[in-house]
């Protein structure tokens, strides 16, 4: 009776996601609520960027709603226990918080450190909730660890987690995607040793975040069918992994301690591309002497592109292909091998990964960037006459700049389809 609930809730969740994405997207075009392109942007035609408020209500309906009919004698569940309704409470709460800044970060743009503020607050409620690290998994030797430690790693965590998908939501169905693919093997771990209710929000979470992915991937931008789930959505998403990560890494005591640190390295492993990702692009910035929290494009989508991938699926699948690899990988060594050691192979192999991608992107002479010819003729009207182009032609047309140090700059006029959002 238990997985006639969770199947009833995927396919609730998902039903919500149907009837609330066309009315956002039919709201959105009618007030002009779009991502507008510009110069930093792939995507040629406006977007609505809204998609993520469909998230937290559809989540919290369907929750509330599987769970109070699971609580019928029929299906045998138990009487929920007050701890676990002030833990959901306050991961609410957290979730109403941010919910409402990406809100109003889609709308009317809101500044980073704003949003980090805020960030740490929903994080610190999650933490009086109970919920935080007991374990760092024999990572660089340590096991247990006092409550102020892992209150203090959690609340960076939360964060951590929640902006790794803010910043992955490049292309589209990426940060999608990666969290589906995440949330499929969280879900697996918390059948393991869980309860009805953390699994429930997993299944909850799957079933919108499916429709949404439908729509952002094959969706027909000119046809008013794509949409991006911007702040609202990434925030909302990167709030429910790292609390179900969270819920995870608090020891079980009906398992072994070699389990429970196996099960916390998979389920980091499940977010260790974004994670990876934000390390990464973070010290770049630095290393340029750049503000690591303002956007560019350096993230590993940005240069598979340059690399020489022109199709944005082709580089959505090879990312999502790197995500699984690691995860498969890490789960089949973590109980094997010391996790400060597996960590480190991750990162080499991460790094590898990065080298050659690094090798193709100057074969490919830096690779292009992307810019729409409406924007090039505001921009640069000059470059634009001296090629012949005009507002009139960029209708759905983008132009290829190579803007590598090594090769100058060249133009291509190219008329696809692909969108990206740059982050």
């Amino acid at each position: 009776m238990t997985n006639l609930l969770l199947i009833s809730a995927f396919f609730l969740s998902g039903l919500l996601g149907i009837i609330v994405i066309p009315n956002i997207l039919l709201v959105s075009h009618k007030k002009k609520l779009f991502d507008i392109p510009d110069a930093r942007k792939v995507h040629n035609t406006p977007v609505p960027r809204l998609g993520g408020l469909a998230f937290f209500p559809a989540i919290l309906i369907t929750v509330f709603v599987i769970d109070a009919i699971g609580m019928f004698p029929v299906f045998g569940m138990e009487v929920r226990d007050l701890i676990k309704t002030q833990t959901f409470l306050f991961l609410f709460a957290g979730m109403t918080i941010l919910y409402l800044t990406g809100e109003v970060d889609d709308l009317v743009g809101l500044g980073y450190r704003y949003k980090f503020v805020i960030q740490t607050i929903a994080a610190v409620l999650i933490v009086l909730s109970g919920t935080y690290m007991h374990s760092f998994a024999g990572l660089f030797g340590i096991e247990e660890v006092p409550a102020w430690l892992g209150i203090a790693a959690s609340i960076f965590i939360i964060i951590y987690i929640t902006n790794a998908i803010n910043l992955i939501d490049g292309i589209d169905g990426l940060a999608s995607g990666l969290s589906i693919i995440s949330l499929l093997t969280l879900t697996a771990l918390l059948i393991m040793h869980s309860s009805f209710t953390y699994i429930l929000l997993a299944i909850a979470t799957l079933g919108i975040l499916c429709v949404f992915w439908f729509y952002n991937v094959f969706g027909n931008a000119r046809k008013g069918h794509k949409l991006f789930m911007g702040d609202t959505g990434s925030l909302t998403l990167g709030f429910i992994l790292s609390f179900l990560v969270l819920h995870i890494c608090q020891a079980d005591n009906t398992a072994s301690a070699v389990t429970n640190n196996w099960k916390i390295i998979v389920a980091l492993s499940s977010l260790l591309v974004p994670l990876f990702d934000v390390v990464r692009v973070s010290l770049h910035r630095i290393r340029k002497h750049r503000n690591p929290f303002l956007p560019d494009k350096n993230h590993i989508h940005h240069k598979l592109m340059r690399a020489g991938m022109t199709r944005v699926r082709s580089v959505l699948i090879t990312i999502i292909a790197i995500d699984v690899f690691f995860i498969v990988f890490n789960a089949v060594l973590a109980d094997k091998i010391n996790s400060t050691i597996l960590l480190l192979i991750d990162i080499t192999i991460y790094t590898a990964i990065h080298i050659v991608i690094n090798y193709f992107i100057r074969k490919n002479n830096g690779g292009p960037s992307y810019i729409p010819v409406e924007e090039l003729a505001k921009s640069e009207p000059e470059l634009a006459k001296e090629l012949g182009l005009d507002k009139t032609q960029g209708a759905d047309q983008s132009v290829i700049l190579n803007d590598s140090e090594e090769s100058g700059s060249s133009v291509i006029l190219n008329g696809s389809e692909e969108s990206e959002k740059d982050k």
